[in-house]
């Protein structure tokens, strides 16, 4: 079960109402960052009882409001007198309430978008004539509610912000809270200001709330901890650790078979250094490869993956003859992971993280597992390391997933799968817009847009071009060509082969190939000083052949702060060309992508 970050019985509070939206918890976080205490409740949560309450700001979601299931406003609000912001759908469902008008958008916009500012009052005050915000929606505001002003338009989006300064209602159809809207973190600080909130809450608060309500919540039980050795386990182990004494806590890494290259005794050696002595080591890749053998689904990988965890946990609970009972199971979980496996109320799946799959809802529900992370995201996360004095080299460790390399390592069964004649053409005439070819790969990956999950095509440009070009062209792509929610570009060779899909399955000889293109990745960075530049860099690998042995390995490098939202990472074309070389030389490789696509519209990961 999550920990709550605080009290809120002697802080102002500003509610953030999630009605599914991928970012709902983020903007808690945004506004825990700007020192006051937020708090996530559903739509229908009865506002009149709450104490301190200073304002209410409705998050996105995946809903269309003329859909008859969808969430409703709550009825109390717009008779609160509270200031109140509502952000995508909380904006389209502020308008339908006031009798404004939402239409279906003639235009998808996924990703960076530029807003004129037409009233520098109120949420906008102090910010510049254009900001750069992040979009993610397909409906939109077509009417003002009466009353309401523009304050705020896209070329794509005529009403992006509007406002009624009288009743402090205001809404956008981009999200503030998302570190690529450029000043988000101000436009919040304002609604902050008309709110009238005390700004008394601090991050320095966390670790001594968290130690008491673990304490509480173990009671006399202990704590069998899965650490992966990247940052989230790492924390959530230590703050573990320092709430029960290590003698109550026992961490467990598994090597399941889908670790980077050589990650298993640096994993080891880093732990023990940074002062952890009460963790075991089991190798159960053979485990874990039979599980998955044949296995070509991604969401299916995930939930045999999840759930041989749980099976390599209770065979070492009877190795060491422990009750399973007496020991919960600790996890690094973050909100990112919950939110995307479809954790809240009207939140749409994108994919079932390992650390939510069926058997792991069992236990939550027995109240057999602690999370202490899992209302915070990754800057935080850090945060809390450094709080807790853990060393710089594994707090600021590059994200790896819990399945390894298992989500990176695409599977097929070597049927054909190509999009549409006219999603081709589209394609082609596109990127011909931008002085590029281009085609789409016939596989799919997965996808965020408009709070919904996608399984779709990537395109690939080729040709001469600049990040700016090839980003411009990107979003261009996945706004206009709904079969398409990923863009790459190629790097090695000057041009693409003819491709055809492969058969291919989780095995040891595929895992080792995606290894030693990962190492090869990862020692590049190292080498030409980009580690600390890039947050996180995936390297996958799809069965996509040219000669029946060889495959296709795809480079994702991204900056972000806290996975909810991300840019691809540029790394200077030249590096980018050598690291495609070295990968090439490894042999076994028929071409080497960039993937150039920002989250939305795809997600961090390609499955």
């Amino acid at each position: 079960m999550p920990l709550s970050p605080s009290s809120p019985a002697a802080h102002d509070t500003i509610i953030v109402l999630d009605y599914g939206g991928q970012y709902a918890h983020l903007i808690a976080n945004r506004l825990r960052r700007l020192r006051v205490f937020s708090e996530i409740l559903p739509p229908d949560a009865p506002l009149r009882e709450m104490t301190n309450l200073k304002g209410v700001i409705l998050s996105g979601g995946p809903n269309s409001v003329y859909d008859p299931a969808s969430p409703a406003l709550n009825p109390d609000l717009l008779e609160s007198g509270l200031p109140v912001l509502g952000l995508c759908y909380g904006h389209q469902l502020l308008a339908q309430a006031l009798q404004g008008r939402v239409t279906p958008g003639t235009t998808r916009e996924y990703g960076s978008a530029r807003l004129k500012i037409l009233r520098h009052e109120g949420v906008f005050k102090g910010l510049a004539d254009t900001e750069e915000v992040w979009m993610s929606h397909g409906d939109t505001v077509s009417e003002l509610p009466r009353g309401f002003t523009v304050l705020g338009a896209t070329d794509d989006c005529p009403i992006a912000a509007m406002g009624h300064s009288g009743r402090r209602i205001y809404g956008f159809q981009f999200h503030p809270e998302v570190t690529h809207t450029e000043h988000g973190l101000d436009m919040l600080d304002n609604f902050i200001d008309l709110c009238d909130c005390r700004r008394d809450w601090t991050m320095e608060n966390f670790v001594g709330e968290a130690i008491r309500e673990i304490q509480n919540r173990v009671r006399d039980r202990n704590v069998f901890f899965f650490v992966s050795g990247g940052v989230d386990s790492t924390v959530a182990f230590a703050l573990c650790n320092r709430a029960l004494g290590e003698e109550r806590v026992t961490g467990l890494y598994v090597n399941n078979g889908f670790m980077r290259k050589d990650e298993t005794p640096f994993v080891q050696a880093a732990l023990h250094a940074a002062g952890f002595h009460n963790l075991r080591v089991v190798d159960a890749s053979d485990r874990f490869l039979a599980a998955v053998a044949g296995v070509t689904d991604p969401q299916e990988k995930r939930r045999i993956i999840g759930g041989a965890f749980i099976e390599v946990r209770d065979t070492a609970l009877g190795d060491l003859d422990l009750d399973p009972e007496h020991w919960m199971l600790g996890q690094g979980t973050l909100y990112p992971d919950i939110i995307e496996s479809g954790g809240a109320q009207h939140a749409a799946v994108i994919k079932t993280h390992h650390n939510r799959v069926d058997i792991i809802h069992e236990l939550l529900a027995r109240g057999l597992v602690l999370e202490p992370l899992a209302q915070l995201y990754k800057d935080e996360v850090r945060q809390v390391g450094r709080e807790l004095g853990l060393p710089e080299a594994l707090v600021e460790r590059h994200p790896f997933p819990g399945p390894g390399l298992s989500v990176r390592c695409l599977c097929s069964n070597g049927e054909a799968d190509p999009a549409p004649d006219s999603a081709l053409r589209r394609v082609e005439d596109l990127a011909e817009a931008f002085g590029l070819r281009g085609t789409a790969l016939p596989v799919r990956s997965v996808g965020v847009q408009g709070d919904f999950r996608t399984y779709a095509h990537p395109a690939v440009l080729s040709g001469e071009a600049n990040w700016r070009v090839l980003e411009s062209a990107s979003t261009a792509l996945t706004n206009a060509i709904p079969e398409v929610n990923r863009v790459t570009f190629l790097l090695r060779p000057a041009a693409l082969p003819p491709l055809r899909p492969k058969a291919a399955t989780l095995t040891r000889d595929r895992l080792d190939r995606l290894r030693d293109a990962d190492d090869v990745v990862m020692q590049a960075l190292e080498e030409f000083g980009l580690m600390d530049d890039i947050f996180q860099m995936p390297t996958v690998l799809i069965p996509l052949t040219s000669d029946g042995e060889d495959e296709i390995v795809v480079l994702r490098p991204l900056s972000s702060r806290d996975v909810m939202t991300a840019r691809f990472a540029e790394i200077p074309l030249e590096i980018a060309q050598e690291i495609a070389d070295r990968i090439m030389a490894l042999g076994g490789v028929a071409a080497v992508l960039y993937d150039v696509t920002h989250k939305p519209p795809a997600t961090m990961e390609w499955e």
